[in-house]
């Protein structure tokens, strides 16, 4: 296979590399560019844990080649914190226990970015049927669901 070029813009960081064709975005994400905080679990678009954000939009990064994304805006976990300072949604996932072995996590903190991004005040009927592509088996997803209404109502003072 002949190897093609491809420009994304990732975290707000432009990339230019050479790839395979059949490169999955989440092999290129963690094996190119070495953000690893995108996991990979079915391979079959089902599990959510391999969720990415494509021009704000959650995207299963294992379903996407990743010379189909070239000159694209991406947003992985990793670009969710500024620095040292977590974002309102990683606080309160951490502040209400939303997440356990933390392997679901990262699409889940996408996914309710996009939710929260698109209705600032979701019901909890909204968050479960917008997290209902995420699968999580350490929870039952209350407290996930119990975070994302907190981020959702902001910092509590």
């Amino acid at each position: 296979m002949t190897s093609r070029t491809v420009r994304l813009t990732v975290n707000g960081r432009t990339y230019t590399r050479t790839v395979e064709p059949r490169t999955t975005l989440a092999d290129f994400l963690r094996d190119d560019l070495d953000l690893t905080g995108t996991h990979v679990g079915c391979e079959h678009g089902v599990c959510g844990a391999c969720t990415v954000l494509l021009d704000g939009q959650p995207v299963r990064s294992c379903l996407l080649f990743a010379i189909q994304l070239d000159g694209t805006v991406l947003t992985t976990v990793e670009g969710l914190a500024d620095g040292e300072r977590l974002h309102p949604i990683q606080e309160a996932f951490r502040e209400h226990h939303g997440l356990q072995c933390g392997f679901c996590t990262p699409g889940l903190l996408l996914t309710a970015k996009a939710l929260l991004e698109e209705n600032p005040a979701p019901t909890d009927r909204e968050i479960r049927e917008a997290i209902a592509g995420n699968l999580c088996r350490c929870t039952g997803y209350h407290f996930i669901v119990d975070a994302i209404r907190a981020a959702a109502r902001g910092p509590q003072r």
